[in-house]
């Protein structure tokens, strides 16, 4: 990267920060439609001239300026908005009174993700909808990163602005009465966000490049708004873990690696640090939730960098706890796998079996991939071979499938004429 580029990466994380900042605090007080045209163009100015001449002492200030340049442009090209700009700056010069001066500003974003969560905006655009509303992230990229035509995507978000407004959706904190589901709500939504870029390690994949540390940065700005909040804590420290390890999930040739293979050396000591301390904080606080129990899991996975084995009975204890809060088959995958390494691979796969309802893993690549591992430490080849094939057909990730094929096709000879028939209806042979 050169001087340039390094430069425009700066003011661009510098703007965007800005920029959320600035339109949680003006969108109150003259509308989210106001306050996104009114920092538009200073958002570009500013990408246009801080590379050059470098990134200004007090950025909000600067771009509060930019914005009321422009709005006087914009009053003389357009009378019939007269009003609706005198509205516009008079909140920017509000606003330039308190970004210019020595004391910072109170940071209003938090109110607005709490607006992005409520129950009238649809769960499936809150995730993109705090990424554009706190971090100025355009709806092109949005786009790319939830697989969503740039088109379709532009319209979910000005339907979903155009509800906050016509709902009348306060952009603040909620009352104590509905706080802790939308708290819950903004979460989920920042952890979508995170699992949207987790499957690019890489960093390759320019539709999610990027996508997790925008999704680390929001859950920083959320536990510094409410830092007395455990699951604040839980999803910031399952984050990190996750993130920590992201050079060990690909080998030298891009390779897929699977956690219990990774190379310790490679995971990011000074993330897992920052991880267990958050972990041991929130734990502190004696209110355990689901990003906590998560958070504890990956904690008790990163000992192997310190040489020790997981204490696979405790995962399986975390894994018990975390399936009576969320119900989740997915969950009870994780703890079928935890329970296999502690009791053998035949508990792991009774647990498997016992997990309801069964409809709901047909299409869920884990499941497949982890019947077919403990099928094989079973011995019985045959049917670990079509669960890879599932499993395989399932993957969407190309060193993903890579790696289950290989993992099939190094099984020993078959030693089960009938096989195909204990496997079950529910698997065709030759994969998905």
């Amino acid at each position: 990267m050169n001087e340039l580029s390094r430069a425009y990466a700066r003011a661009e994380r510098a703007a965007r920060e800005s920029y959320g900042k600035l339109l949680a605090y003006l969108a109150p007080r003259c509308g989210v439609d106001a306050a996104e045209e009114a920092l538009s163009d200073a958002f570009t100015a500013a990408l246009e001239r801080w590379p050059h001449d470098g990134v200004p002492d007090r950025p909000e200030a600067w771009l509060l300026v930019a914005a009321r340049r422009r709005l006087v442009d914009g009053v003389r090209r357009r009378r019939r908005e007269v009003a609706l700009h005198r509205r516009m700056r008079d909140a920017t010069q509000d606003a330039c009174a308190r970004f210019e001066g020595d004391a910072p500003a109170d940071d209003e974003r938090l109110g607005m993700l709490f607006a992005c969560a409520h129950p009238a905006i649809a769960p499936d655009v809150r995730a993109p909808l705090m990424l554009q509303v706190a971090l100025g992230i355009d709806a092109a990229r949005i786009a790319s990163a939830f697989l969503v035509a740039p088109a379709a995507m532009s319209q979910r978000l000005v339907r979903a602005k155009r509800k906050i407004v016509a709902a009348g959706i306060p952009l603040r904190v909620p009352e104590p009465e509905v706080f802790a589901a939308r708290f819950d709500a903004v979460l989920s939504a920042i952890y979508a966000a995170f699992s949207q870029g987790w499957g690019d390690p890489l960093g390759i994949d320019a539709r999610t490049r990027g996508l997790t540390a925008e999704a680390l940065w929001l859950g920083r700005l959320v536990l510094r708004a409410l830092p007395d909040r455990p699951e604040a804590m839980g999803l910031l420290a399952l984050m990190l873990y996750a993130d920590s390890r992201r050079a060990a999930r690909r080998d030298a040739r891009g390779g897929y690696v699977p956690l219990d293979a990774q190379d310790v050396a490679r995971w990011d000591a000074r993330a897992i640090d920052e991880a267990e301390a958050l972990v041991r904080a929130a734990a502190r606080c004696r209110q355990p939730g689901r990003f906590q129990l998560e958070a504890a899991i990956q904690s008790a996975h990163a000992v192997r960098r310190r040489g020790d084995v997981p204490d696979w009975d405790a995962i399986v204890r975390l894994y018990d706890a975390l399936a009576a809060i969320t119900g989740s088959p997915v969950v009870a995958v994780n703890r079928a796998v935890a329970l296999s390494q502690r009791d053998g691979a035949e508990a792991g796969l009774d647990a498997l079996d016992a997990i309801v309802p069964r409809e709901r893993l047909d299409s869920y690549q884990p499941y497949w991939a982890a019947r077919a591992d403990l099928l094989a430490r079973g011995g019985r080849f045959a049917q670990a071979r079509l669960g890879y094939e599932r499993a395989a057909g399932l993957s969407i990730d190309p060193a993903v499938r890579a790696y289950l094929v290989a993992r099939r096709d190094a099984l020993p000879a078959d030693v089960e004429p009938r096989a195909r028939e204990a496997v079950g209806s529910r698997v065709k042979p030759g994969g998905a």
